[in-house]
């Protein structure tokens, strides 16, 4: 698991939405992949990515939503999944988008 052992890395990514609701009981995978991406760290690897977080009163559930430079989405529902899961897709995406890091694998 990428995510588990390093930084996140957004180079492929152009923004990522998070839309929350905090009275929900099960935002806390939510809130935990929201400081990951949001960390001086992850966004230092895209400076031109936008994290966006759009607090919701509503009981809504939690929904990231992420776009890629491609123009590919990955949309993920919160309180179905747990942050290391939401960041493991992340970063398998980015991978997958990265030639760099394809041409780092093969080495």
């Amino acid at each position: 698991m990428a995510a588990s052992r390093g930084a996140v890395v957004l180079k492929t990514v152009k923004k990522i939405v998070v839309q929350l609701c905090p009275f929900e009981s099960n935002v806390r995978s939510t809130r935990d992949f929201l400081v990951k991406v949001g960390s001086e760290k992850a966004r230092s690897s895209n400076m031109n990515c936008e994290v966006i977080t759009e607090v919701k009163h509503d009981r809504s559930e939690s929904v990231i939503d992420i776009t890629f430079v491609d123009g590919e989405r990955l949309v993920m529902k919160g309180s179905k999944l747990t942050a290391q899961e939401m960041l493991s897709a992340l970063q398998t995406r980015c991978n997958a988008k990265n030639p760099q890091a394809k041409a780092g694998d093969k080495k």
